[in-house]
């Protein structure tokens, strides 16, 4: 390609949604897909009163309980997620002063009355340990998680929390059980 332009024409020639787009047209006015062909203005709302096949089709799926509940020695639900300042594996946000100084280290979230009965306080060094692994991180002791569950985020190397998730399947969509596993927690 010489060209970004020449790029967008290729799309347009194999994707008929994008068919009647291009450069040119868009440098004179802003086009909203599906613009089918070249006097196409575009769609400026795509479903009006119903979808192409009618109402939406609505397939309802029947509860199945997490592969690995609480016990006596793992008893509380870890589940691990994204934090606005930092990115998956932090492979570009993790260089960003900024953000790191936001941001600079895992923590660990824990419901304040969970933290009070194993004797925690907000930003004691916590070892979170499941059927797997273990890690250790901060406490971010407060009332907004609630009592039972702990929450980590997953992109700091240096207190990887997927080390503690759960590799099991779900049986429909086939990905790791990753938002659901049992973890004890302990001040060290």
């Amino acid at each position: 390609y010489n060209n970004t332009a020449e790029i967008m024409d290729e799309i347009a020639s194999l994707t008929p949604i994008y068919g009647g787009i291009n450069y040119e047209r868009l440098e004179r006015r802003a086009l909203q897909w599906p613009c089918r062909k070249y006097g196409d203005p575009g769609t400026s709302i795509l479903h009006t009163k119903n979808f192409t096949r009618g109402k939406g089709r609505f397939i309802p799926v029947k509860y199945a309980p997490p592969a690995e509940v609480v016990s006596e020695k793992y008893p509380y639900i870890l589940t691990t997620g994204r934090i606005l300042h930092q990115f998956h594996t932090m492979t570009m946000t993790g260089k960003v002063k900024g953000l790191n100084e936001i941001a600079p280290s895992n923590l660990v979230q824990i419901n304040t009355d969970d933290a009070r009965s194993l004797g925690i306080k907000n930003r004691d060094r916590v070892k979170v340990e499941s059927r797997r692994g273990a890690v250790t991180a901060l406490s971010l002791v407060n009332s907004k998680i609630k009592k039972g569950v702990v929450f980590m985020p997953f992109h700091y190397a240096d207190s990887p929390a997927n080390v503690l998730t759960n590799p099991a399947l779900d049986p429909e969509a086939k990905i790791p059980e990753f938002k659901v596993c049992a973890v004890s927690l302990k001040k060290i």
